[in-house]
């Protein structure tokens, strides 16, 4: 019998931050077993050191055994990419970033956040000449790509149009000031939520955990939630999907306990 809906993952950025020793890591843990600690409590982490700079074949190695058998990870591309003037450019440095060694994280690679500065515009050929860059495989790995574009123009149906002829996602940025486009455009879902805030327990309240549960079934099962902003036309499928849902910025010390609520009620519902 076919699914009826994706594998929902929810997760946060990174896994080093000062503040979540004593608030989320408990006292006295070793830093060296943060990520085992925290993979072990919600099922992704994006990784932001790849935007920043290279990182050793042997760190992805090392990450992936120190994580369970049913993690996955996504991480960003580098910024030396995605803040060129010319996208069409960039065919030298893709290479070299998709051959420095994340495949070593084999079956535990998720998807690339291709992100983008707030101030890029969309420029439809050259953003075209970008995608067609992105290979869809690497040592026998395929490889999921998925966008993250913070301009109003990019609110086009041209793009989504794009996007979807070439099988790449667009994230879903939530409760910030970033663009929002929620379109459905590749065979997974990338979101990532912003609204975090200090005087809830766990960022969010029930209310809102709650609909955003709702909201990754929505997408599992290939649809649109309710109450986000879309581009263009609906998809014309609405098969099952698997779902990306990452708890960034915002009041960043709760993102883990929103994390962790987030995918408790994942966990108890049928």
């Amino acid at each position: 019998m076919a699914a009826t809906r994706g594998t929902v993952r929810v997760g946060i950025g990174g896994w080093v931050f000062e503040p979540w020793r004593g608030t989320f890591y408990p006292n006295g843990l070793s830093q060296k077993r943060e990520l085992e600690y925290a993979a072990e409590r919600m099922g992704s982490i994006e990784i932001n050191g790849t935007y920043y700079g290279s990182q050793k074949p042997e760190s992805f190695a090392k990450w992936r055994a120190e994580t369970p058998d049913d993690f996955v990870f996504s991480l960003k591309g580098s910024r030396y990419i995605t803040n060129r003037r010319v996208l069409a450019e960039a065919a030298p440095s893709i290479e070299k970033f998709i051959t420095g060694g994340l495949t070593e994280l084999k079956d535990k690679l998720g998807p690339i956040n291709w992100q983008f500065m707030a101030t890029k515009k969309f420029d439809p050929a050259d953003f075209e000449a970008f995608l067609k860059l992105l290979p869809k495989s690497q040592d026998g790995i395929t490889l999921r790509h998925a966008v993250e574009v913070r301009h109003d123009s990019f609110r086009t149906p041209e793009f989504i149009a794009l996007l979807r002829e070439y099988g790449v996602a667009v994230i879903t940025a939530v409760d910030s000031e970033y663009t929002q486009i929620a379109d459905v455009t590749a065979p997974f879902v990338y979101a990532r939520i912003m609204g975090t805030r200090e005087a809830e327990p766990n960022g969010y309240s029930d209310a809102d955990l709650d609909q955003w549960v709702v909201r990754a079934r929505s997408w599992a099962k290939g649809e649109v939630p309710a109450g986000l902003e879309t581009a263009g036309p609906a998809a014309k499928d609405s098969v099952p999907r698997d779902v990306f849902l990452y708890v960034i910025s915002g009041d960043k010390v709760r993102n883990p306990h929103a994390a962790m609520a987030l995918t408790q009620r994942l966990a108890d519902e049928p």
